[in-house]
């Protein structure tokens, strides 16, 4: 299964294929199988039992625009599309998990497993929320895993609050007035404008955030100009911003716009400030990440689970799930040894050797969660 979906890559929203191989394998199972949230997602609902509890355990399945370099004989078949952060696996796991629970039907309540769309850009988990996943679908509590081929093979790292950061955008456009590059007076270059801007935003981490508060500016792009002897009229400066605080990602919204524009100033340009916010922080509940702990030390052993020494500054839209549900989200290592791609390389390879733990996992929480009672 996993070496089939990562044969069939697809972006965000257009995971057409991917959900029709899914729902077939989920109806096959027995389970009810609702589609169409955030166009491509869905939700598969088995019942056992009469009691009133339900869990819900999401897995995403989109991939990315990335030319795949791994020469294997399972790699993406669709050029320039390819699974390079694990998502054919997460979804696998789930599928696994998904005939177990079906087969064993060891539980008192009802399971609903989340199938979710465009995890990587759109935000396919905010618009399932949207949509009214947890209306349609109640839920006592809502859990996700992530896999690391930086982390330890087999082993749970857990987190309670904040686990992945804020991510937000900023496109700054600045305007000066183009002239010959041989006579520089005679013009306003935006490109000199532009680099004092790249260096000033450099010291709003280090000199305005609290030094406890976690936040990362990073400049990923800056356009301008096409020839030597050419001074341009614009030029574009792309920022990443990542956070956790809510207070500390309204300073760094506000202390960039204002370093932009005032720089710009300074060299007679003007800087028009374009910010997007994207997705929120990803943020555990408390309470179950304790009762995960619990299971992922009785199901691996507790030498086998362990805590994040820090959030990673990533970002994840399971983000919205956890806002409108308590609920946890963890990581599964799967590092082989030397040789490992990191996560969104057109080399990873994800490590089929997880399948079998993280599908077991499941299985092993939903019972647990939706243990029938005497």
């Amino acid at each position: 299964m996993r070496r089939e979906l990562h044969r069939h890559p697809e972006l965000g929203l257009e995971e057409v294929w991917t959900s029709d191989y899914v729902a077939r394998h989920l109806e096959a199972m027995g389970y009810s199988v609702t589609r169409g949230l955030a166009t491509t997602g869905l939700v598969a609902t088995l019942t056992n039992g009469s009691s009133g509890k339900a869990v819900g355990l999401r897995a995403d399945f989109d991939a990315l625009p990335i030319e795949e370099a791994t020469g294997l004989p399972y790699a993406s078949e669709i050029p320039g599309r390819m699974h390079a952060c694990g998502h054919d696996g997460h979804t696998t796991m789930l599928l696994g998990a998904a005939k177990r629970i079906a087969e064993r039907r060891n539980f008192d309540g009802t399971v609903h497993l989340i199938f979710q769309p465009a995890e990587e850009n759109f935000g396919g988990a905010r618009i399932m929320v949207e949509e009214g996943l947890f209306d349609r679908f109640p839920c006592d509590a809502v859990f996700a895993l992530h896999n690391d081929p930086g982390l330890p093979f087999g082993r749970f790292f857990l987190r309670e609050g904040p686990i992945m950061a804020a991510v937000d955008e900023c496109r700054i456009t600045v305007r000066g007035y183009g002239g010959h590059g041989a006579e520089p007076q005679a013009a306003c270059d935006p490109i000199v404008a532009g680099a004092s801007i790249v260096m000033a935003l450099q010291t709003i981490v280090s000199r305005n955030t609290h030094p406890m508060d976690p936040a990362v500016v990073t400049i990923g792009a800056f356009h301008g100009g096409s020839a030597s002897n050419v001074i341009p009229e614009t030029a574009e400066i792309v920022v990443g911003i990542r956070s956790f605080d809510a207070r500390t990602r309204d300073l760094l919204e506000r202390r960039i716009t204002e370093v932009a524009r005032h720089q710009a100033e300074s060299f007679g340009a003007t800087a028009e400030v374009r910010y997007e916010r994207s997705y929120d922080p990803t943020i555990n509940d408390a309470e179950q990440t304790r009762y995960l702990r619990t299971i992922a030390e009785r199901y691996a052993g507790s030498e086998a689970v362990a805590d994040l020494e820090r959030p990673f500054m990533g970002s994840e839209d399971f983000a919205y799930m956890l806002k409108a549900r308590p609920g946890s989200y963890f990581f599964l290592g799967t590092a082989r040894g030397e040789g490992d791609k990191p996560l969104h390389h057109p080399a990873y390879d994800f490590n089929d050797d997880i399948l079998p733990v993280g599908a077991g996992f499941w299985v092993e929480l939903v019972e647990d969660f939706l243990a029938p009672t005497a």
